[in-house]
């Protein structure tokens, strides 16, 4: 049975607020809002799908403020959501009909593995100031690492935002707060793909999905804010913070 008190509502919209922040700035938000929807009474599986009403809002209201300050790089966004949609379609494809069991593990792989780039080699994550930015069409691991990021956020969700990361910064060396407009728009994108695959399953439920993006995009417009203010470095270990946040929280949840 579903909680829907003043409690547990309050719960949801705070959570959500914080990971609108995260998920802004780095990304591992979902390691917050999923548990807490759980916490409400949603199974796992009804959990992860219906965490992405408040990951679609959120990033609608990221790509909004970012584009306002000037931060977002249009000129190759088609581009970089071919691979990445792709991608999004076969991971919600998988996910849907995946065993419940297969999240954990694979969320850990990923975030231990990301923890060790930012630690062992934080240049792939963090360019150099001055570097070019390159295009998709010149870099064919582009192409794979969006193609993956895309499966990834398609299937899990949660942690999505480092490999999108990975991706950008690290293919096409795009500086973190450029990146993070440009995460925005693939997560977007692919999240409302996975939406249509999971509105067909009959997977969302519509009421705390709502009441949880109330909190998350209030949480991203303050995201922006923060990520464009603070030092690229302060970002790079917010980043990596977030990142063992969310090793732990695959451990935990």
């Amino acid at each position: 049975m579903i909680d829907f008190s003043p409690g547990y509502i309050v719960l949801l919209i705070t959570t959500g607020l914080i990971a609108g922040v995260i998920n802004t700035m780095a990304g591992g938000g979902s390691n917050l809002t999923i548990p807490a929807l759980m916490i409400m009474g949603l199974p796992a599986d009804i959990a992860n799908a219906t965490n992405r009403v408040g990951v679609f809002l959120q990033s609608l209201v990221a790509i909004k403020g970012f584009k306002k300050h000037d931060k977002l790089e249009t000129s190759d966004i088609g581009p970089i959501l071919l691979p990445t949609l792709i991608g999004g379609v076969l991971g919600a494809c998988a996910a849907s009909f995946s065993p419940e069991w297969i999240l954990k593990p694979l969320l850990l792989i990923t975030m231990v593995g990301m923890a060790l780039i930012i630690l062992i080699s934080p240049s792939t994550i963090m360019p150099e100031a001055g570097v070019v930015p390159k295009k998709v069409k010149d870099s064919p691991m582009a192409v794979v690492t969006l193609l993956l990021a895309g499966f990834y956020g398609g299937f899990v969700q949660a942690g999505v935002g480092f490999i999108l990361i990975a991706a950008l910064a690290g293919s096409l060396r795009y500086d973190l707060v450029r990146t993070n407009a440009l995460k925005m728009v693939c997560t977007l994108a692919f999240t409302a793909l996975a939406l249509v695959i999971f509105i067909w399953q009959d997977q969302i439920l519509w009421v705390p999905g709502l009441i949880l993006a109330v909190g998350t995009m209030v949480g991203a417009a303050l995201g922006v804010r923060l990520a464009i203010k603070v030092q690229a470095n302060t970002l790079k270990w917010f980043l990596f913070i977030m990142t063992l946040f969310a090793c732990g929280a695959a451990v935990v949840f």
